[in-house]
């Protein structure tokens, strides 16, 4: 589970080429796109401008670049040309890259147009409590820890936490061990040892945490049709405290 510094060196490049994915992102008008456009736009960066692999293409026979979740939708939501985004939607851009045989995830929820303040709050929130899990991370903490600064942030807000959808360790596999809930006790879990690399990927919902998987068998929503926002980051825990790897430039922290 812990990776040597050489393979660490390798992760971070990575990171850094997705977190250029996500200013690529920030930097196009998403009103009146689809999301299928978004995705082949990406798949276009990552294979021509960085020479990488997007990593999501192929694993688990999924078809696509990304996974783009619209509102309700709470992740996997599969891209389509007649999913176009309106003015007032959320929509989370869940993103995968591999570049010499290593694999950055991370995803991040934007705001389409003019967006109503009680979603925005939710979106901000979600923010907010991914950087208090992140925030938690360093040598000896336990994975029970991030989980519980997560949770107590969402529902200090009001919102509540997915259980069904986990962080998970990532190296040159996707998904790795161990498994990070975004939920739980402090001081109980596995404890973390420098050179372990995972994700964490909170997703906090407006309305119930229970959700729903439609019948393509990807989209996940939430069962009452409450919004729902995510983001995600890819860390690694060094010698002093954690290394956010796929930090984005536009982020202070």
């Amino acid at each position: 589970m812990t990776k040597q510094p050489h393979e660490l060196a390798l992760l971070a490049q990575s990171g850094r080429l997705l977190a250029s994915v996500f200013a690529l992102i920030d930097r196009t008008p998403l009103l009146g796109k689809s999301t299928l456009e978004i995705n082949d736009m990406v798949e276009q960066f990552i294979t021509h401008d960085l020479q990488a692999r997007p990593a999501s293409k192929g694993q688990y026979d999924y078809g696509f670049v990304l996974n783009a979740s619209i509102n309700e939708v709470v992740c996997h939501g599969v891209p389509s040309e007649t999913d176009v985004l309106l003015d007032g939607d959320i929509v989370n851009f869940d993103i995968t890259l591999e570049k010499n045989g290593f694999i950055a995830d991370s995803s991040k929820t934007y705001l389409v147009g003019e967006v109503n303040p009680a979603a925005r709050r939710l979106v901000q929130t979600t923010y907010d409590a991914m950087w208090q899990g992140i925030q938690t991370v360093r040598p000896g903490a336990r994975l029970g820890d991030i989980g519980y600064a997560i949770e107590r942030h969402a529902k200090r807000n009001g919102y509540s936490v997915v259980h069904e959808f986990c962080g998970h360790g990532i190296g040159r596999e996707m998904h790795e061990e161990p498994q990070i809930l975004h939920f739980g006790k402090p001081g109980t879990g596995m404890a973390l040892r420098e050179g372990m690399v995972f994700t964490i990927e909170p997703m906090l919902n407006r309305g119930r945490r229970s959700v729903r998987t439609e019948a393509d068998g990807w989209t996940v929503k939430t069962r009452d049709g409450s919004l729902s926002a995510q983001f995600e980051h890819t860390v690694a825990v060094t010698a002093s405290g954690v290394s956010v790897l796929t930090l984005r430039p536009d982020e202070h922290h």
